[in-house]
C-alpha cells in the first residue's frame, strides 16, 4: 500500500495497488483504507460516512479508482420515505418475526447462517467460500456504536443486519438472512425495518452503502425513494 493524502492532521489514509474489482469483470480497482492502526470512534465514522467512506470489519474504506466512477454512496432520508404498496405486502408477509438487538454474536448459529447465506447466494464471488475466520474478521470484528439486529421467527434465527449508529443515521453495513426463505425478501423486509429503527431513533438517514452502476446486485437500493446519491462530493436527491 501506498501512502495517500490526509483528511486531516491526524488522519493517514493508504491506497492499495490496482486489483481485479470484485463488481465488474476485467476492470481494475484501487481502494483507500484510514489508518488501521487508528480507533475508528463513532463520531469519525459519522463523519467520514457522510465523506463516502464504509466500514467492513475493523477497518473503514472507500473506492478510489480513477479511471471508474460506478460506485457512488447512496443513504435514504428516512422522513421522506413511502412505502408503496409491494413494501407494505413484504411488511405483511413478516409480521411475525422479532427482533431483538445484539453487542456481539456469540456461539456459532449466526456463523452457521452467513456460511449458508455465502455459499448459496454469493457462490461466485471473493467472499466465498465463508471460513470462521472470514465470519470474525468481517462480521464479528467491529468498532464503537455497532450492533447487530437479530431477526427470529420463534427460536430460529432468520437474519442479521450488523449496524452501525452515527450521529445522523444508521449504517447498514452488512446484512445475511437465510436463503431459503425467499418467498418472505428478508433483504428487503431488513431495510424497511431500518428504516423505521431510525425514524424510531429519530436520525435522519440509513446508509445503504454504495450503488453500483451495472451491478444486478446492487440494483435493489434504487427501488428505496427518494435516495440520496454523492455525486462529485455532494448529496443529490434522486426522487
Amino acid at each position: 500500500m501506498n501512502s495517500k493524502s490526509k483528511i486531516s492532521e491526524t488522519i493517514r489514509l493508504f491506497r492499495t495497488s490496482p486489483h481485479p474489482c470484485s463488481y465488474k469483470e476485467e476492470e481494475t480497482a484501487a481502494t483507500i483504507f484510514v489508518d488501521p492502526d487508528l480507533t475508528i470512534d463513532q463520531n469519525l465514522n459519522s463523519k467520514l460516512s457522510e465523506l463516502g467512506y464504509r466500514r467492513s470489519g475493523a477497518h473503514l474504506y472507500r473506492p478510489d479508482c480513477g479511471h471508474c466512477q460506478a460506485c457512488i454512496s447512496c443513504r435514504l432520508p428516512v422522513d421522506e420515505f413511502e412505502i408503496n404498496k409491494r413494501f407494505q405486502r413484504i411488511l405483511n408477509r413478516n409480521k411475525d418475526i422479532r427482533v431483538e438487538e445484539q453487542a456481539s454474536l456469540k456461539g456459532d448459529e449466526a456463523y452457521l447462517l452467513y456460511k449458508d447465506y455465502i455459499d448459496q447466494r454469493h457462490s461466485d464471488g471473493d467472499m466465498f467460500p465463508a471460513t470462521p475466520e472470514q465470519f470474525d474478521a468481517f462480521i464479528r470484528a467491529n468498532t464503537e456504536g455497532c450492533c447487530y439486529y437479530c431477526y427470529y421467527l420463534n427460536n430460529s434465527l432468520l437474519a442479521v443486519s450488523v449496524t452501525d449508529v452515527l450521529d445522523h443515521g444508521l449504517s447498514a453495513v452488512y446484512t445475511f438472512f437465510d436463503p431459503q426463505q425467499q418467498k418472505r425478501s428478508l433483504g428487503n423486509f431488513v431495510i424497511l425495518w431500518q428504516i423505521q429503527q431510525a425514524k424510531a431513533m429519530q436520525l435522519d438517514y440509513l446508509y445503504l452503502g454504495y450503488w453500483i452502476k451495472g451491478c444486478a446486485k446492487m440494483q435493489y437500493k434504487s427501488s428505496f425513494r427518494p435516495l440520496e446519491m454523492l455525486i462529485d462530493g455532494k448529496w443529490v436527491l434522486i426522487k
